[in-house]
């Protein structure tokens, strides 16, 4: 285990990578003992291993039927066809085709694999090659389930932090610099905004899913109440997240021009943007009153904006005219960073432990 650990700190080798390694390995030991097909076996321990244990033991209920199905179609079609290019193709299609009928997407590929890789290899006696091709994969599907279940059980959350101060930062980059397009007559393109705007949700995404496989993890591998307690905090931390990302959509999409703001305006409004980028990058989100007395500015401002209901050269009266919109969804922002230093005020260890660094 010593040496596994300091392969993991080299940080050439992922836990997963390890895994697949030594999963290999006793797959290819026990073949080896009883004279089997090696080959089958170790393809299908690659493929095996899965992100969490809960993953490993859910698939593993489905890849054994349908490697069956694929083992039997395969030894079907050798006995009719023989061992010619549409054995071949027979095999894979009718695997793929049967598997997908029957639910057992999740093992489609193995069971194709394994029909496929069967038939150069058939014996004369087309059962003895059926039950062995059969009882190799299921090797695979055993030892791979078995590592990933009791070796190095993985722990998402260390990334899961680190993910959700680089989405506040990669937030408030990305909050500059619509407001510095539309404030400060920025050359920035659309495009480079909204191509930034995907890049963060979909690391958004990706964390999301770093925490359903820690979930998935925790119900077959013992946990703390303070790691839990860390982990409610983050998805805490995601969820208004989640709504800031709602409101930076919002906002790259408002058509408000630098000439509807008077200078008195435009330097709130960019007064107001740094103040938020530095509650985004605070792992602490600590607000200062500075910021809530500029708060209240925007707040006249909006009223303002509202009262004057801007009019369009086509004489369309708008209830939100842009220029209210922009405005509007930055006092929004205000609020969800408010509720998290709020959360994070009551946590103030907790910050300190899983995000300072």
């Amino acid at each position: 285990m010593k040496m596994i650990d300091s392969l993991k700190k080299f940080k050439l080798f992922g836990g997963r990578t390890l895994k697949t390694g030594i999963s290999v390995f006793f797959t290819a030991l026990i073949c080896g003992f009883f004279n089997l097909p090696i080959i089958f076996a170790v393809i299908t321990a690659i493929v095996t291993i899965e992100h969490t244990a809960a993953d490993s033991i859910k698939k593993a209920v489905v890849r054994f039927p349908a490697s069956a199905i694929g083992a039997l179609l395969a030894t079907t079609f050798y006995g009719i066809f023989g061992k010619g290019a549409l054995t071949f193709a027979l095999a894979a299609m009718i695997t793929i085709a049967v598997c997908h009928k029957l639910k057992l997407e999740d093992g489609i590929l193995v069971a194709t694999i394994t029909a496929t890789a069967m038939i150069p290899d058939f014996q004369d006696q087309y059962f003895v090659s059926f039950f062995t091709r059969l009882g190799t994969t299921s090797i695979g599907i055993i030892v791979s389930t078995l590592v990933n279940f009791f070796l190095l059980p993985p722990n998402y959350s260390p990334m899961i932090y680190r993910n959700i101060n680089a989405l506040y930062n990669q937030s408030s980059r990305l909050l500059e610099r619509i407001i510095s397009e539309t404030v400060a007559e920025s050359k920035e393109k659309n495009r480079a905004i909204q191509r930034s705007y995907r890049q963060l949700t979909a690391h958004l995404e990706r964390t999301y899913q770093l925490s359903q496989y820690q979930r998935e993890e925790w119900k077959y591998h013992r946990h703390t109440t303070e790691e839990m307690q860390a982990f409610q905090f983050s998805q805490k931390k995601l969820g208004a997240l989640q709504q800031i990302v709602y409101h930076l959509g919002n906002l790259q999409y408002v058509k408000a021009q630098s000439s509807d703001f008077s200078e008195e305006e435009k330097d709130l409004l960019l007064t107001i943007t740094e103040n938020y980028v530095q509650v985004l990058e605070d792992p602490t989100h600590s607000i200062s009153e500075k910021q809530f007395q500029r708060v209240e500015q925007l707040d006249h401002m909006f009223w303002k904006w509202k009262e004057q209901h801007v009019q369009t050269k086509s004489h369309y009266r708008h209830q939100l005219p842009p220029q209210t919109i922009l405005i509007y969804e930055l006092l929004c922002f205000h609020d969800v960073l408010e509720e998290l230093q709020n959360m994070s005020a009551k946590r103030k260890q907790m910050v300190q432990d899983c995000y300072v660094t």
